[in-house]
């Protein structure tokens, strides 16, 4: 097992983006509207977080809350918005679409996923949605993405950590399997250990006031590199 688990940590400002590196965050999930799941930021703030961070920066392509079937106005706004994204100087993006029956909408995934490249994709929660989870994974990977955030389809990842563990193994090396949901200091490590997985994803565990606080996150950073206590 690796000794530094990736840490990322969802930010909707340029005061918790500063926050989160400063605590040891190696990379951002950028996004607005955090309570209705996250929505795309405006141009100008992926600009000031860029300029105010060094380390990697995915952008939330989400043009509004609800769910995660878009018609195809609401697609050609995803598709702007990539090219926004990657104009100024994101390092990947944070999507996800299913089809009404909620299996992963495979085509339009890798049609974004294309558009994006080079960048980086993550899938984000809407996986939790999908109702066949170990083909829906097959699915996410068929369309281009690297990276796959769930919280195990429960509430929090701990509540799931026995499917996490299943995807980690089924996934191997074709795909990164983040994390998310519930994750704090005091069971970060624990869920590593007994899941496999590498890459954790916060947000308002590691806020104070509504805004990401760096001594949190740097608490969290610690506890994922050390061994949880055991009986």
């Amino acid at each position: 097992m690796p000794s530094s688990p990736l840490l990322e940590v969802c930010v909707s400002s340029v005061k918790s983006a500063i926050a989160a590196a400063e605590g040891g965050a190696r990379r951002l999930e950028l996004c607005v509207n955090l309570a209705n799941g996250g929505t795309s930021p405006s141009p100008l703030l992926i600009k000031q977080v860029r300029e105010s961070v060094e380390i990697n920066v995915r952008v939330m392509i989400r043009p509004r809350a609800g769910n995660f079937c878009y018609r195809e106005e609401e697609l050609d706004t995803m598709r702007a918005e990539i090219q926004q994204a990657k104009i100024l100087g994101a390092n990947g993006i944070v999507l996800g679409v299913l089809r009404p029956d909620k299996h992963v909408d495979v085509e339009r995934t890798r049609e974004l996923a294309s558009l994006a490249y080079p960048l980086g994709v993550t899938f984000h929660r809407a996986f939790d949605e999908t109702p066949d989870p170990l083909r829906a994974l097959e699915d996410v990977m068929r369309a281009g993405v690297d990276i796959l955030l769930t919280s195990g389809q429960e509430s929090s990842a701990m509540e799931g950590k026995e499917l996490i563990r299943q995807l980690v193994e089924r996934a191997g090396s074709r795909i990164r399997i983040l994390a998310g949901a519930g994750i704090n200091e005091s069971n970060a490590r624990t869920l590593i250990w007994e899941t496999g997985v590498q890459e954790i994803h916060v947000a308002t565990g590691v806020q104070k006031n509504g805004e990401t606080d760096s001594g949190l996150v740097s608490r969290l950073f610690y506890s994922i590199n050390n061994e949880p206590e055991r009986n």
